[in-house]
Parts: C-alpha cells; structure tokens; sequence
C-alpha cells in the first residue's frame, strides 16, 4: 500500500508544474498545522483544568489525609497531558520548517525571494575576478538565490563552486547528481528540516580539529583513579547510612574535592568544543542517516554514500552516541547536579568516553562534515533545478574558447521579466564591443554571460534554451569601487583589476573577459588607445569576451581586428515622451542617445 501510495504520488509530481507541486504541499501542511495547534491549545486548557480540580481536591483531601493519595491520579493525568502537549510542539516546530521550506520555494519561483535566506556577504572576497561584479553574494545575490544548505560547511562548499570552476569531468558529475536530487521533493524538505535549531551555527573547523586531536585524558591511570574514587565515595555514604562509620565519608569528600580541583582545567580543556557542539552534532547526525537511508542513481551521490561507510557503527549513529555524551557532559553546568559532581565526577568520566569516541571516530569527523557540505551544495542547486525546469543544462566540450548560447537570460530576474538574447563567442570571433544608451540593458546583458558561465561550471542549470562552453576563467570589470579611505580612485582601481585578468589570462584556462564601460575614468584619446592595447592583448592570450562603451569611438577597434571582433548594440525608442527598451541585441552600431531625454524626464530643463 506504502509503495502504491509513493508510486501515486510520483506521478503526481510528473504531471504537475512546480509551483503546484509547492503549493499543494503547502495547503496539506498549512492544514495540518491550524489542526495541530488547536489540538495542543485545547491540551493547554485541559491542563488548566486538571491543575485546577487538583487544586480544589488537594485543598478538600488535607482535611482528612487518609485519601491523599488520590492527588496521583489527577498529577498522573497532569503528566500525560503535558508529555502530550510537548509532542504537539515539537510537531509544530517541525512542520513550521517545513512550511518555510515550499513558502521560500514558492517565493523563488514567484520572484519574491529577494531578502530572505543567507546572502552569504562574509564569504566574500572583495579581490576575487568576479564575485562582486556578478553579484554573488549579498542581498538578492545568487547565493542568496541558491543557497538551502542548513550548516556553514554546506554554504562554503555551495561558495567554493561558485567560486572556482570544476573540471568538465566534475561538472558532468554534478550535472547527474542534480538531475538525480531533482525530483526528491521530499528528501530535499528532509534535509532542510533536520535538526532541532533552525539554522545551524556549526563551526566545522573546530568539532574536526577536536576529533584529530590528542586527547587530554591519555593517562589511562588518570580515568581509573577518577572511577574508582566515584565508586569508593558512593560507598562510604553507604557505609555511613549503615553502620554509621562517618569518618570513612569525610574522609573521601576531602580527597574527592581534592581530586576534582586537579582535574578541573584539564576537564575545561575536554569539554569545551564538544559540549557546545550538541546541537550541532544532532543536526549532523540527522543529515548523516538521511544520506545514509536514501537510495541514488547519479555516480556521485553513491561515492558520498560510500565514503562514509565503516565497520561498525554507522557514522549517523556514532554521532548520536556523541551528541548524548555531550548532552550529558552540558549537565555539568546544572546547578542541581553541580555539587554531587565534586564527589562522582560524572561529567568527568563522560568525558573519558567522549574521548575514547573521539580516538575510534574522530579522524572521520572531518569527512563526514564535508560529504554533508557537499551533499547540500548539490541540494541546494537540485532546488533551482526543479524550480526552473526551462533552465537547462549547459554542453560541455575540450576545445575552446567557445560560448555559444541561445535564449540566454539572467537567472536572477524574474523568468517573465528576462528578456531572452542569443551569443556567440569562440570559433573565430573573440571579442563584442557593445555600445547602446543608458539603461539600455548592456550590463545585465553581460552579467547574464558571466552569471550562466559560473552557473555552467559548477554544474548547475542554465537560463537558456542553449549553452555550449568549453572551458573558462571567468573575469570582469564591472563593479568597480573608489576608495576614499584608501586614496584609490576608480581610475587606478579599474586599471589593477585588467592587471588582474591579465594575469589570468597567462593561465592554462582561456579567459571571458567582460568589461563594462571600460576605462571610463579617462579622457576619450586615453581611453580609445588604452582600450584598443587591452582587447589586443587579451586576444592575443586566446581570450573571448566582451567591452560595453557609450563611447562610440571605440566602436573603430573591430575594424583594426577584423573577424575577430565584432559591433553589436543595445537601442531605445522615444515615443510621446517616454523612452522604450526592447533589451534586444542587435549588430552594429548604436545611432540613438537618451542622456538628454533622461534628464529631461526628471524635470531638469536642457537645450539642444
């Protein structure tokens, strides 16, 4: 029956669009949770109401004691309800991820999903050769777009590979593991819901670092006074209680207090990461059995599954064997516990045991983190996958430079809003001058070859109906910044940046270069020279890109170049006062201007 239901629900899946998909989900789970919280409000009232009938039968049975007694069935009944109540929370809880999870979808889908998620800002390096100039971090970034990971590792790894490209081989790789995480709705809600804490502050570097390390405790003679102290101070209040032999007792409690103060900074030392990392370590042992259980076709996933395979204890559970000896260790801070802590040294011996984990599990720890990081960088662009399903996945081929694509958009504007526009660079042609008015749609007409490059070469979808690409070393000027502080002006900080991609482009990987309003900063003679020695340069390096300029003199470079290099444009309409973009490329030249129309449309008076 399970399996026929399962089967039923694929095909549903099939048939059915995305969004519908998300949002029937979301009805069922909206349901489900006004059900679930009407269910636990009426647990709190009936609890109100047992509290309040034992009162009133604890008040009339202390006048007679003989039926006292009688309070433990409404104290039992008060128990059960509040066992019951806190499952329903913990349900709501759960759910309420849940939702989060097809609402966030939804609103990626919709093109709402600006200013919700990680924008990933910290893992931003202001000198990398296109992170800023293609927006991938930040506010309504592409991380931000992408990124569903619920551990910092997860977020790095998804930044890595937007980062660097991955050999053609890795790519393809990634490619089936996405088609295979794709349609797995429910194991993509699975790994986003896992985990009590709603966005996890794991610190990978540390809990790996604690599991490589040598333990504090190496003295095996150290764990077996601490155990036998415990045991002989157990027994001397025995001996006490017994036979009255006190002095046993007090003995003992001088030398147990003794012995705890010499193991006190030691202690510190043991517990420190692995006590702060109990939620975390939950967390990680839930994506660990979820990865674990599944069952994969794409190559890939089933190496990741594979790599944590032991004898033994499978790493999900190892990890909750940790997770309970570092809840139990967090007691040592319970100001009840505390003092019977002094004499049994619990928090001591479960140390002991946390680092006899930590040398039979340990080395793995650093594994398993990262086969989770890359397991959610692989969700999180599985997500876009199904999400998008017009986006595609791009061709790769050896010989290069080439990028050829059809129907290219920008990924992060509405699929209704970007408006489609054919490219092709490689296989002779290797440099376009754009030129074309404000506004017009030059810049985000290049980010989109930049952004889908990227997207390319981590292996993700495309917006397009086409892309062929060789390998690339993407590099841009775009974004450029002054510093003030710095005395740096935009100029001088433009001119460090082609440094850069000239760098690059001494690579063994052709570079895209793509260049807005190039040396902008200068007087037009500069300009023109210094441009005409950077194209020629870069093409001479084999590499392909792209130099936007309202700068119409620089529109004379294709004629110094011949086939390889080529005028295309951007062009407005101006119509009863209004200026229209159409965002077409076009070749050729531009014959329009609107700067003076521009400022007329926002009051300021200009003559001819």
């Amino acid at each position: 029956m399970n399996e026929a239901n399962a089967a039923n629900q694929q095909q549903l899946r099939d048939t059915q669009q995305p969004s519908q998909v998300y949002a029937h989900r979301l009805h069922f789970l909206q349901q489900a949770q006004q059900r679930e919280a009407q269910a636990e409000k009426r647990l709190g009232y009936t609890k109100i109401i047992v509290a309040f009938v034992t009162l009133v039968a604890a008040a009339l049975l202390l006048r007679s004691t003989k039926y006292l007694e009688l309070l433990l069935i409404p104290l039992a009944i008060f128990g059960y309800l509040a066992v019951l109540q806190e499952k329903r929370i913990q349900i709501l809880r759960l759910r309420t991820r849940s939702i989060a999870f097809y609402e966030r979808g939804l609103a990626r889908m919709e093109g709402r999903w600006q200013g919700s998620g990680e924008t990933g800002e910290r893992l931003l390096d202001p000198l990398h050769p296109y992170a800023r100039d293609l927006d991938l971090f930040g506010a309504a970034s592409l991380f931000q777009l992408l990124s569903s990971a619920r551990t910092r590792t997860g977020e790095r790894t998804l930044a890595a590979w937007l980062l660097g490209a991955a050999p053609i081989d890795e790519a393809r790789a990634r490619q089936e593991a996405i088609r295979d995480l794709r349609a797995r709705v429910d194991f993509r809600e699975q790994l986003f819901t896992a985990g009590l804490a709603v966005q996890s502050v794991l610190h990978p570097d540390a809990l790996a670092a604690w599991g490589e390390r040598t333990p504090v405790f190496a003295a095996r003679s150290t764990r077996i006074v601490t155990g036998t102290l415990a045991l002989l101070w157990v027994a001397s209040l025995a001996a006490w209680a017994m036979w009255g032999i006190g002095e046993i007792a007090a003995a003992l409690t001088l030398l147990n207090l003794a012995w705890s103060h010499l193991l006190y900074a030691r202690l510190e030392r043991a517990a420190e990461t692995i006590e702060k990392a109990a939620d975390d370590l939950q967390l990680l042992a839930g994506l660990l059995a979820l990865l674990e259980k599944e069952t994969f076709t794409a190559p890939l996933l089933k190496a990741l599954q594979a790599g944590l395979r032991r004898d033994g204890l499978a790493p999900s559970q190892a990890v909750r064997k940790l997770t309970r000896l570092a809840e139990a260790i967090n007691q040592r801070h319970n100001r009840f516990l505390k003092p019977f802590d002094l004499f049994i040294f619990f928090s001591a011996l479960f140390a002991f045991a946390a680092e006899r984990w930590q040398q039979e599990f340990g080395p793995s720890i650093r594994t398993w983190i990262q086969t989770i990081g890359e397991l959610e960088a692989l969700a999180s662009l599985a997500a876009y996958a199904f999400e998008h399903p017009a986006d595609v996945f791009p061709e790769f081929v050896s010989a290069g430079p080439v990028f050829d694509a059809k129907a290219l958009g920008h990924p992060l504007l509405a699929a209704d809003q970007a408006v489609p526009n054919d490219v092709t660079l490689g296989n002779g042609l290797q440099v376009l001058i754009l030129s074309g008015p404000n506004m017009a749609g030059k810049s985000t007409f290049i980010r989109s070859i930049g952004v889908n490059a990227v997207l390319a070469q981590c292996g993700a979808p495309v917006r397009a109906a086409y892309l062929r690409i060789s390998p690339l070393q993407v590099a841009a000027s775009i974004c450029i910044l002054d510093s003030l502080s710095g005395g740096v002006s935009r100029f001088y900080a433009e001119i460090h940046r082609i440094k850069l991609i000239f760098d690059l482009s001494t690579g063994a990987k052709p570079v895209l270069f793509l260049l807005d309003e190039l040396l902008s900063g200068t007087n037009s003679h500069d300009r023109l020279a210094g441009s005409e020695f950077i194209v020629r340069s870069l093409l001479q390096k084999n590499a392909i890109g792209i130099v936007s300029t309202h700068d119409l003199a620089l529109t004379n470079i294709p004629a110094e170049l011949g086939d390889r290099a080529a005028n295309f444009h951007f062009e407005d309409t101006f119509d009863n006062g209004r200026l229209i973009f159409d965002y077409k490329i076009k070749p050729g030249i531009v014959r329009t201007s609107n700067a003076l129309q521009l400022m007329r449309s926002i009051g300021l008076t200009v003559d001819e």
